[in-house]
Parts: structure tokens; C-alpha cells; sequence
């Protein structure tokens, strides 16, 4: 039997396995295969994403080198070829179908503690090399993907991904999510587009984002705002009747525009269907944005998620799914723990401290002598250092 307490093994244990078996059965993700398993396939990159492997010829040394606690962590013994057949012919559905079910189960424990629902909606662009141009390219010179995500700002998770072609609009994307209903949904100009408004305020959801700075307000009333604020305006208004000579605005209701001067200087001109809530609290609203944006980079600087294993659209779909999956472990083991605040801190630890046994509450104290923890791939070979 693996030991459960090294902290890989540890991690590993929050993972529901059941799910993840009705999904390999749902998409026969493991029909004919003899060597590697869904299951095994999972661990190996998993343990990737955990350790900064760079590729996966960082992946099989580093699980070689770690042979004799390898079987302990629960990790199987892959090679390189066997392990990018799988990234390019197994389902990805089973990997963002296996996310996708952690984060509603931890959610709705959140929901039990937290309010109202904040969705903040973004995107983020990754670069890709020429060898995934076939399927990723965005222009002469770049390829790349998108992840469009749904952010709970309050849960700090989140919720929905979807990885297209960077060519792909944001908007486009955006039609596709899921609409919580009653749920308040902050984004940026990216989303433009008043159909898609009308649809989220038919569904009961807040809006809050921007006006372009040429789009014209019908104002029909005005409401006072404090003095020395960075509020400058409240008002109540129309957007254009028209978006073409022969198209009618679907979004016809009332609408409120703010207009606050940010530190740069900057006059936003924020627009909400929210016509009680305090001005203030709206602008608040708005300026939690940047908490998705702090999300891309966590995981782009921490989970290493510029550095692809693959390049198939499905392989680039496994990883950014499993490294999604990692980070909700990461999260969810931080928040049992008291000896590291920082998230990232601890995502440090975790990396360093894969392979020790040692309790994932201790691992700021002294434990077992230190195993190999890092790589470095040069022209000569790869190379592993304790």
C-alpha cells in the first residue's frame, strides 16, 4: 500500500477518485490501453506541474531519480513516449470534467458561508511554439491559446474554463458560459456586447463593467455625489436605441453610469443595471477586477503554466486542466494549515517538499534529509540537483 503521508500522497488524497473513474468510463478514456492509465497518467502530471518540470523529459528523470519513494507517492513509472501518446490521444474532457466537479463540491461548501455570488470574467492569452501553429496560430509571428475563466472573487477559485485559439474573441467565449442566475458579474471592454448584457439581465444577474468613451448615455436624471470624492458622476440613463439602421438595442432598460477618477489619473466610465446600490459600492465592485488577474498570475508563475508539455490542442487542454486541478489542491491543503499564510509560500514548500513524509502542516520544520527537488535541462542532458 502507498504511505499516506508523503505530501504528494497527501494531496492526492482530496482528489474524489470515484469521479474521475465515471468519467474515464463516461469517454472510454482507458478503452485499450496497457501501459499507462487515465489514473496513472494524472499522477505522473500532476507531479509535473507540482515539481516545475519543464518538460516531459524533466517528468520521467525526476520520477527515476526518485525510484525507491516513487510507488510510496502513489506515482507510477512513465516514459517520455508513452506519456505524450496519452497527452495527445486521451480525452481532455476528463481532466476539465474532474476540475470542474472539485470546484462545484468546494463551492457549495463556500456558499454556505459567503453571500452573494461576484463573478469576475476574463481571459488570458498564453504563447505557443510554431510547432502547435496548425491549430493555435493568431498571426504570422504568434500562436498561442486563451483560458476564459469565471472567477468567484469571493471564494478565490475558479469556477468555469475554457480554452480556445487565441484568435478566438472574448465575447465569443462569453456566449458560451454557463449564466448563474441572480449571480453579479463584473468584466471588462472585452465583452462588449449588449445582447449579452440583455441575456445576464434577463437572468437576474448584476452587471457591472465599462462604457467605451464614445458611447452616448440618454441621461434622465442625475444624482448627487460627495464632494472631493473620486466618484465625479451618477447617472441614470439609456444606452443607443439603435446599433444599426435596422438592429434595436436588446438592452433598452435603464442603466447607470459612474464615472470615478482612478490613481493614474484615468476618468472610467462604469455602467451597472444596479440602480439602488451606492455609486461606491459599485465602483468597489468594479476595482475587485483585478483579483482575476492576480489569479492568471499565480498560476502562470507558480504552477509553471507557460511551459507546455505538448503540442496537440489536446495535450495543451490536459495540462492547463490538471494544473487548474493543482492549483485547487494547493488551496484546499493551504487553508487546513496555519504555519504559512502566504499561498504562494506554500505552493514553494509543496514543490520542494514533494517526495519527504512529513505532515503538510509541518513542512517548515525539520524532516527527512533532502531529496532531489530540482532540474536543469542544458545541451549536454538533464541534470538533477538536491
Amino acid at each position: 500500500m502507498p504511505h499516506q503521508n508523503t505530501v504528494f500522497r497527501q494531496l492526492t488524497k482530496m482528489i474524489p477518485w470515484a469521479m474521475l473513474e465515471r468519467l474515464v468510463g463516461e469517454h472510454g478514456a482507458d478503452s485499450r490501453v496497457r501501459r499507462l492509465t487515465t489514473y496513472g497518467q494524472l499522477q505522473a502530471m500532476m507531479f509535473g506541474q507540482l515539481s516545475g518540470a519543464r518538460s516531459l523529459r524533466d517528468i520521467e528523470a525526476l520520477l527515476d531519480s526518485h525510484d525507491a519513494r516513487r510507488y510510496h507517492a502513489g506515482l507510477p513509472k512513465v516514459k517520455r513516449s508513452t506519456l505524450a501518446d496519452a497527452n495527445a490521444n486521451r480525452p481532455a474532457e476528463v481532466f476539465s470534467g474532474l476540475f470542474a466537479a472539485m470546484v462545484g463540491s468546494q463551492r457549495r461548501k463556500l456558499r454556505r458561508c459567503v453571500g452573494e455570488t461576484v463573478n469576475l470574467i476574463d481571459s488570458t492569452g498564453i504563447r505557443l511554439n510554431r510547432l502547435s501553429a496548425h491549430w493555435s496560430r493568431f498571426s504570422a509571428e504568434v500562436c498561442g491559446v486563451k483560458a476564459h475563466v469565471i472567477y468567484d472573487a469571493d471564494g478565490g477559485l475558479p469556477v468555469y474554463v475554457a480554452t480556445t485559439p487565441a484568435r478566438v474573441n472574448d465575447i465569443t467565449a462569453a456566449k458560451q458560459m454557463p449564466i448563474e442566475a441572480g449571480a453579479t458579474y463584473v468584466f471588462d471592454l472585452g465583452y462588449y456586447d449588449y445582447a449579452w448584457w440583455a441575456k445576464l439581465d434577463g437572468a437576474g444577474c448584476r452587471i457591472v463593467t465599462r462604457l467605451k468613451s464614445n458611447t452616448p448615455l440618454r441621461v434622465t436624471e442625475r444624482r448627487p455625489v460627495a464632494k472631493e470624492s473620486n466618484i465625479l458622476s451618477d447617472r441614470i440613463g439609456r444606452l443607443p436605441v439603435r446599433l444599426a439602421a435596422s438592429r434595436n438595442n436588446p438592452m433598452a432598460k435603464l442603466v447607470r453610469e459612474i464615472r470615478v477618477r482612478i490613481s493614474t489619473g484615468t476618468v472610467l466610465r462604469i455602467v451597472s443595471n444596479d440602480l439602488e446600490m451606492p455609486a461606491g459600492e459599485i465602483a468597489a465592485l468594479y476595482k475587485r477586477r483585478w483579483g482575476i488577474e492576480l489569479f492568471f498570475k499565480w498560476v502562470k508563475q507558480t504552477l509553471k503554466i507557460r511551459h507546455f508539455y505538448g503540442t496537440s490542442e489536446n495535450a495543451v487542454r490536459i495540462q492547463i486542466a490538471v494544473a487548474l486541478i493543482c492549483f485547487l489542491l494547493i488551496k484546499l491543503a493551504h487553508a487546513q494549515q496555519t504555519a504559512v499564510s502566504q499561498l504562494t509560500s506554500f505552493a514553494r514548500l509543496i514543490s520542494g517538499n514533494l517526495m519527504h513524509r512529513k505532515p503538510i502542516g509541518r513542512l517548515r520544520r525539520s524532516g527527512p534529509e533532502p531529496d532531489v527537488v530540482a532540474v536543469q535541462t542544458t545541451d549536454q542532458g538533464t541534470f538533477l540537483w538536491a
